[in-house]
């Protein structure tokens, strides 16, 4: 089932809820005791209680990190976000706009190494970088022509209907 969406695992709360475990073994509670007292499950606690038979206290400790170790480094990270931060064009495109695809093919580029667009994404979001859409107008654009038409021109159109039409219940203009 796991955490929600955002929170993470404590490990190191883990570890010593499993030494506790092991104090209360040594103390001769039944695994039923144990589960009962520390809250977890009773497959949990045989689990430990088996690590604990075979091994003491030190079986319990936590030998490595969770999870798959990661392809980058915190030095290639940090790499990475400056090259981010000169832009695409440094890299040779033509606009100014980051892809995920782009930025995935940067990390092929610098570190050899291959990661799906959906965890480029991720990987994003770790660093702290968020979407950014740009804003879709024409460099050509004239600031004071569209001020005017919308002075002007606009409320004119607005304003015409043909001649014989009503207002719709449905606020459609019907022309009888």
């Amino acid at each position: 089932m796991g955490l929600p969406k955002g929170q993470r695992v404590d490990f190191q709360a883990l570890q010593a809820r499993r030494l506790q475990a092991a104090q209360l073994f040594e103390q001769g509670l039944s695994q039923a005791a144990v589960s009962r007292k520390l809250g977890v499950k009773p497959a949990s606690v045989c689990r430990w209680h088996r690590a604990w038979s075979a091994g003491g206290a030190q079986a319990l400790r936590q030998q490595a990190p969770a999870g798959r170790k990661p392809l980058l480094t915190a030095s290639q990270l940090e790499r990475l976000e400056q090259e981010l931060v000169k832009g695409p064009q440094a890299q040779g495109y033509r606009s100014e706009l980051w892809t995920v695809a782009r930025i995935g093919r940067l990390i092929r580029k610098l570190f050899g190494v291959h990661y799906h667009r959906g965890h480029v994404w991720r990987l994003l979001g770790q660093m702290g970088w968020s979407p950014q859409r740009p804003a879709l107008r024409a460099r050509e654009r004239d600031e004071q022509a569209i001020a005017h038409w919308r002075r002007r021109r606009w409320p004119a159109k607005r304003g015409s209907r043909p001649a014989g039409s009503v207002d719709c219940p449905l606020g459609r203009k019907r022309v009888l």
